[in-house]
């Protein structure tokens, strides 16, 4: 038997700056193709009935990359958070972000907020972006989270709900492109059940007719749950 309905599908965005390295291209070109894909991509899993799209966008690890990229990135987050939500709102996508937003600059703090605040009061895809996170960070920020409040007995539900991605629904399957067989610490609490897709391709040259192969795919596949 299968379970072929889609609520929310993951997608770690990995292959930025190959793509770039394989067209000659500087490596920030790389990262505004992938933005461009992600725009597609949210506008696909709406055509789907696909309500939640996660994605891995910036790992707690990545602030190790070098000064430049690191800087092109934060631009790049500003500018999404200055100029984009408009059309967020106009296309019906609500916006929620996902991390350790304390290592971000205030006005990038201030700007997550207000994007949040404003794209979710009438919507039909929801939007949650992965910054500045890391699963293990996550699952100590909400081990750390319960130990404050004191509590003595902790069940799966109490401790979803101190996860940064609450209240987000796992995500029924989650693909990464550009060929690497490995989820990188991208929700480990929420994808434990997750169907597994990797594909080969650069995440800017991510396609329709791709995403349409996986989603059709997951859908004969079993799912047994541990069952």
């Amino acid at each position: 038997m299968t379970d072929s309905q889609i609520k929310c599908v993951g997608i770690i965005m990995d292959g930025n700056r190959r793509w770039a390295r394989a067209h000659n291209k500087p490596v920030f070109e790389g990262h505004n193709e992938g933005y461009k894909r992600l725009q597609d991509v949210v506008e696909w899993a709406r055509e789907a009935g696909i309500s939640d799209v996660v994605v891995f966008a910036f790992s707690t690890e990545n602030w190790q990359r070098s000064e430049e990229e690191v800087g092109f990135l934060l631009k790049l987050l500003r500018f999404i958070l200055n100029n984009e939500i408009k059309k967020m709102i106009e296309n019906r996508v609500r916006v929620r972000f996902i991390g350790d937003r304390a290592r971000f600059d205030d006005d990038i703090q201030g700007g997550m907020e207000k994007a949040e605040s404003e794209t979710a009061k009438d919507y039909d895809v929801t939007l949650h972006v992965a910054v500045s996170y890391g699963g293990r960070a996550e699952i100590l920020s909400a081990t750390n989270a319960l130990l404050a409040e004191g509590v003595q007995s902790v069940t799966e539900d109490d401790f979803s709900k101190k996860l940064w991605s609450y209240p987000m629904p796992d995500p029924d399957l989650v693909i990464r492109t550009s060929g690497e067989h490995r989820t990188s610490g991208f929700l480990p609490w929420q994808t434990v059940y997750s169907e597994l897709f990797f594909t080969d391709v650069f995440w800017p040259e991510f396609s329709k007719e791709e995403f349409t192969r996986i989603i059709e795919e997951f859908k004969v596949r079993e799912r047994r749950h541990g069952k």
